[in-house]
């Protein structure tokens, strides 16, 4: 071998991370812990990932914040006291630089930088990574810890440059805050971070149009002050009620869900046990009865019981009927928790548009048009979402065996095994991917469960000499075959949500999470590791 090709097989570092939100921070603690060198690269110039871009008003995360930290140190999770029952973004963010600073993670994250390319080269085994700040470097292991909601969705509309106001975007919003004092604003979107920011906007601005293209059922998240026992006891139990939540279904313990079938129970039961959860707010309403998420007719009387409690907010009976959910069945769109935002819409200051009955036409110098009427606004606010699950992956330019492009690849929907590789792209790890619980879960839960199975997943690859791990065509699709069988039996591909990529016009409609739940789940993760890497392809 030459010189320049001996040079060229070396790795710059013995791992790339891409991003620095939850997902990358412990992908970097566990690899470094194993003695490897990283290098994590992350466009913002702060750790956090979602929570570092979304800072929108009223962004609060909708798991507890007593499940919502990490569960892998003692220390680290008995130096930190949570203050509400749901954390809202900047104690998040205050809690991952807490982590970051624990752990000593910036020296090893290259921040305000945008990883653009990856490319794998078959002879040498290696990932080349390039930036748009000129980096190139090589690695054998190359990890996608890019986050299920980081790429903001902002619409095409026609006159958006027009604008003579400022326009803002949820998922991308200024560090320095925004004042809607006195001004006359328009909101476009209604699903969570619409949701959680319309209170909040509403109480500064002077008029507030809202502009609904679908309604959300949406559930008072009852937030208020942790009580000190509270943080006491899970202070002392953290690290079991991890293991716990891998037991369970969604990855959360805060409820257990009640197993008896719709039809099992009197109408008289079912009714208290929806008001019970109801009233206790989160996700707890979804566990009323065990065939809610997979029989219609089931799902119909939650359904209902919730429109119900809904319309009950609302003042004038025509605006609460446009606010009705009607075209889905109640959680097969993420469930929206928010703190008085049906109330809002009893404000002389706020104004309903709904843009299937009149559509959206263009942005104009002045606001919006819509159905033929200009609503004249100081400032918009797109709360459009995200290209969820595989638009920050896909923003990537990945090239993996023999020249193949990921993007090519995932045209007509994405194809991982177990969400955590694809076939043809060796060594590519995605952290909570497309075909793995992710966002039917507990993140957190989820995030660990993949970082550790990569880990040491990685530990037996070096140890081993072994060069490299790839998922089997055979594997994948088989696997996303279970994806897509699950899927059917469930009510979720009933709605037009961000978990079929709907949301993103000419995106394939395929439900990417699997739904079979975080426990099911991590017992295949097991079980195929037991197996020898069951699935995958192990290179010499």
């Amino acid at each position: 071998m030459t010189q320049e090709g001996s040079a060229a097989s070396r790795p710059d570092f013995d791992a790339i991370i891409v991003g620095a939100g939850f997902a990358g921070m412990y992908m970097l603690h566990r690899l470094r812990k194993l003695g490897l060198s990283v290098r994590v690269f992350e466009t913002g110039d702060g750790v956090g990932g979602t929570w570092y871009w979304n800072r929108y008003p009223g962004a609060r995360c909708d798991v507890e914040s007593l499940e919502y930290q990490y569960g892998f140190s003692d220390e680290i999770q008995k130096g930190w006291t949570w203050t509400e029952r749901y954390a809202a973004q900047p104690e998040i963010l205050r809690y991952q630089n807490y982590v970051a600073d624990k752990l000593d993670l910036r020296k090893d994250i290259q921040f305000l930088t945008k990883v653009t390319a990856a490319n794998y080269d078959a002879q040498s085994g290696l990932w080349t990574v390039e930036t748009d700040k000129g980096d190139r470097l090589r690695t054998p292991f190359c990890i996608m810890a890019t986050g299920c909601l980081s790429a903001a969705r902002v619409p095409d509309f026609k006159g958006i440059d027009e604008f003579s106001g400022k326009w803002y975007h949820t998922g991308n919003w200024p560090h320095e805050g925004v004042d809607f004092t006195g001004k006359r604003v328009c909101v476009i979107g209604t699903g969570s971070s619409g949701i959680q920011s319309i209170p909040i906007i509403a109480e500064q601005a002077s008029h507030l149009t809202i502009f609904q293209r679908t309604a959300n059922f949406t559930l008072p998240a009852g937030n208020r002050p942790l009580a000190q026992e509270e943080i006491t006891r899970t202070k002392e139990t953290l690290l079991a009620d991890r293991e716990r939540a891998r037991q369970t279904r969604g990855g959360l313990i805060c409820f257990e869900y009640n197993e008896a079938l719709a039809e099992e129970m009197t109408p008289e039961a079912r009714e208290k046990e929806l008001m019970t959860r109801w009233t206790q707010g989160g996700f707890a309403f979804l566990g009323a009865y065990g065939d809610l998420m997979a029989k219609k007719e089931a799902n119909d009387i939650a359904a209902d019981f919730a429109r119900a409690q809904m319309r009950a907010r609302v003042a004038k009976p025509e605006i609460a009927e446009k606010l009705m959910p009607y075209d889905h069945p109640v959680g097969v769109k993420r469930l929206c928790l928010d703190t008085g935002y049906l109330e809002i819409f009893n404000k002389p200051n706020v104004e309903l548009v709904d843009v299937r009955e009149a559509p959206i036409e263009r942005i104009t110098k002045a606001g919006v048009m819509c159905g033929g009427k200009e609503y004249e606004a100081d400032a918009i606010v797109f709360a459009t979402g995200f290209d969820a699950m595989t638009g920050a992956i896909l923003g990537v330019d990945i090239t993996g065996r023999d020249g193949q492009k990921l993007r090519e690849k995932w045209a007509a929907g994405p194809r991982t095994y177990l969400g955590l590789g694809s076939a043809g792209f060796p060594n590519l790890f995605f952290i909570t991917g497309p075909g793995s619980p992710s966002v039917l879960s507990n993140m957190i839960v989820s995030i660990e469960q993949h970082v550790d199975w990569i880990t040491d997943c990685i530990s037996k690859l070096t140890s081993g000499n072994i060069r490299s791990i790839e998922a089997t065509k055979e594997a994948e699709d088989q696997w996303v075959a279970h994806v897509n069988e699950l899927a059917a039996e469930s009510l979720y591909p009933q709605a037009n949500s961000w978990y079929m990529g709907a949301n993103i016009p000419g995106k394939p409609q395929v439900f990417m999470p699997y739904p079979g739940g975080v426990d099911v789940y991590g017992q295949k993760l097991a079980e195929v590791a037991a197996a020898d890497y069951e699935g995958f392809l192990l290179g010499a």
